[in-house]
């Protein structure tokens, strides 16, 4: 099947229906642009606006979209993320057929007219699943460091990296659900509070003070 042909669906029908998705799995505030935009960049949401012209469907567009849907689906879901932390082996699956998906839609893009524009997306995907990739490698030794620098100063207990914690932490009332903490620090006394502010400083996190959580100017959200 023609990539190209197989491509120029992605965002038709969102230009008439602004809220319809074709990425799976996005139960989010974010639109299929802001979603493409944050995971691929700028062109690419530029290149797929470009290949709007060629009105027919296909098998590429669809695991494009699954690829996108995968990733974002654990970036938006601590609880996921956590699974596959904690299991390498499906963690590996999943990136595993994220990599063959892109295979596949590039063996359809190298006979195509419009190859060019195809593989700046190819390359845009390849990219974010790499980045998707070696982000739980990076989480991982960064909990580990957090949690031994963190820990000069407050209980271990203190410390939560945990889904809940951080769900429970993600907005305050306003509702605005944007970015995920990368941990949740709730020291038992005063007293810790500078010890933990240099550590903060010390891993390079920034320090977002947070009260009963009920404020309506979004000044305790990630």
């Amino acid at each position: 099947m023609n990539a190209p042909l197989a491509l120029n669906q992605l965002l038709d029908a969102e230009a008439n229906m602004p809220r319809l998705r074709e990425i799976p799995y996005n139960y989010t505030s974010f639109s299929d642009r802001e979603i493409v935009i944050r995971l691929l960049g700028e062109e690419s949401w530029t290149v797929l606006n470009a290949l709007r012209g060629v009105r027919r469907t296909g098998r590429s567009a669809r695991m494009l979209f699954e690829v996108l849907g995968d990733i974002w689906v654990v970036q938006r879901n601590p609880f996921l993320q956590d699974d596959l932390l904690d299991n390498a082996n499906r963690r590996q699956m999943l990136i595993d057929a994220l990599w063959h998906r892109l295979g596949e839609v590039n063996k359809r893009a190298s006979s195509s007219d419009s190859a060019d524009q195809v593989h700046v997306l190819l390359q845009a995907a390849h990219g974010a699943v790499k980045n998707f990739e070696d982000n739980f490698v990076e989480v991982a030794r960064l909990r580990k460091l957090a949690k031994k620098v963190l820990g000069r100063y407050t209980a271990a207990d203190n410390i939560a990296f945990d889904g809940v914690s951080r769900v429970a932490h993600v907005t305050d009332a306003t509702d605005w659900r944007v970015e995920f903490p990368f941990v949740v620090i709730k020291p038992d006394y005063e007293r810790e509070i500078p010890g933990l502010v240099k550590a903060c400083i010390e891993l390079g996190l920034t320090i977002i003070p947070r009260g009963g959580g009920t404020g309506y100017t979004g000044g305790a959200i990630p």
